[in-house]
């Protein structure tokens, strides 16, 4: 994911406002026009509102031809409001366009699939938050699948180091740890040498939680 600064109002419109990027979002997708307008009357995003405008226009392209009356139920409660503008507050300080495409699957899925409590929603929104862009390297890197032709010994410690050779082993070592203390890997034996299998299936560490944020890196 390559960081490319989007934090101004695009040139095409200096003046735009939260009204219109309401306006743009109930002309497209109709059913969800309505919390959005509410979000953005109430809130100010200054000049960062393009990076609010790049997340919306996204999540119209996602739910321009979906229909579900379970979800345009679901958009017009109170805590469906809450979690867009919990949302778009954290995409607009958010100045990697990777991450800013993260909160943009995080609202399609929340959209989409209803049924997870606002405080399960909320906690995925502040993990997102606190992950930093080398932590969907690493994790994209331990979803790889195990190559076929592993090495006699090796350790879950040495895979990674092979699919991530830019990036210093210490490094990794430490993202790895947080990923742990953030309950979406529980890899603790990064130099436990083993046979080449076992070295290789790192993807096992990959906690229940984890599997469900890394849905929303691989969707971005």
């Amino acid at each position: 994911m390559q960081e490319k600064d989007r934090d101004l109002i695009p040139a095409s419109a200096p003046i735009e406002t939260g009204l219109d990027v309401a306006s743009f979002v109930t002309s497209a997708v109709p059913w969800i026009g309505g919390p959005v307008s509410n979000v953005l009357s109430g809130a100010s995003f200054g000049r960062k509102l393009g990076r609010v405008r790049e997340v919306l226009t996204g999540l119209t392209e996602d739910l321009r031809e979906f229909q579900s009356g379970v979800s345009e139920n679901y958009v017009k409660t109170e805590e469906c409001e809450e979690l867009l503008e919990q949302t778009l507050k954290r995409a607009c300080e958010e100045r990697h366009e990777g991450k800013r495409r993260l909160y943009r699957s995080f609202l399609t899925d929340a959209i989409k699939s209803p049924g997870e409590t606002y405080d399960e929603q909320l906690r995925l929104l502040r993990t997102i938050e606190q992950l930093q862009p080398d932590h969907f390297v690493v994790l994209r890197a331990l979803n790889q699948p195990p190559s076929r032709d592993p090495g006699m010994m090796g350790s879950p410690g040495q895979t990674l180091q092979r699919r991530l050779p830019k990036m210093d082993k210490n490094h990794i070592a430490e993202l790895v740890t947080q990923l742990n203390d953030y309950g979406i890997t529980n890899l603790t034996t990064m130099d436990t040498m083993m046979t080449g299998h076992g070295a290789e299936n790192v993807g096992h560490s990959i906690t229940p939680y984890g599997q469900r944020l890394l849905q929303f890196v691989l969707e971005a």
